[in-house]
């Protein structure tokens, strides 16, 4: 299984901690993002393809074309213009199902591998402020309906994660409109799920890294997890 990594971004809420090294090497609980990211992933999971843009050779140069047993293949994206071309990006790579996820989010290991094993899902928290994320809202039957970005008046209390398992029926789909500079692949999901069913799955850890203070709160979190929770099976 193939794991699409999105690691092009410049991390300038972290400055300056983000000035000389991309975010996903900047060390969280005395190790780098992305160990934490790559250490919780199922051992199904045997290629790891990562958009790099930023500071990408500082990347390159840590994982290189093998890292912990898995091959690493690197895609460079020019302009941060989003998450739908950044997958755009790595369309003639990909294979069947794959999981698809942000640099700077840490999973449970174990929440992972529930994802993991539907053809396609999306992994989700329950929050008290529905109102600072993209909300999920669910059919009966659990599957994704729609997506709301920060909505005022909240339908759901399920934030997305941006983890997920797609498979390359996407690209069956347009890209979508540019909105503020950008191109939002939940915009193609939205479209996507409606031929193509995406479970609903609520997880139990994540902890997203945007801002210094944000890893003295996951330093926190992480120590007092026992090490099966955030620590996968290579």
């Amino acid at each position: 299984m193939q794991c699409v990594i999105l690691a092009a971004g410049k991390g300038t809420r972290l400055r300056p901690l983000t000035e000389t090294i991309p975010k996903p090497l900047v060390l969280v609980a005395g190790k780098p993002l992305l160990d934490h990211i790559i250490d919780a992933l199922p051992s199904a999971v045997d290629e790891l393809i990562i958009v790099t843009g930023y500071l990408e050779n500082k990347i390159k140069d840590y994982c290189g074309s093998e890292y912990k047993g898995r091959k690493v293949t690197y895609v460079h994206q020019e302009e941060q213009k989003g998450t739908a071309p950044a997958l755009w990006l790595c369309k003639d790579l990909l294979k069947g199902r794959f999981l698809f996820m942000f640099a700077d989010d840490i999973h449970g290991a174990d929440d992972i591998a529930r994802v993991a094993s539907y053809s396609r899902a999306i992994l989700t928290m329950p929050t008290k402020n529905p109102e600072r994320f993209g909300i999920v809202v669910r059919h009966p039957d659990g599957t994704l309906a729609e997506f709301v970005e920060k909505p005022v008046h909240p339908p759901s209390n399920l934030a997305s994660t941006g983890m997920m398992v797609l498979d390359t029926h996407i690209f069956e789909f347009e890209l979508p409109k540019e909105t503020n500079g950008e191109y939002y692949l939940t915009d193609v999901i939205a479209e996507y799920a409606k031929k193509y069913p995406i479970a609903v799955v609520e997880e139990n850890l994540w902890i997203p890294i945007g801002y210094p203070e944000d890893i003295v709160w996951a330093e926190k979190i992480l120590a007092a997890l026992p090490k099966p929770t955030v620590m996968g099976v290579v």
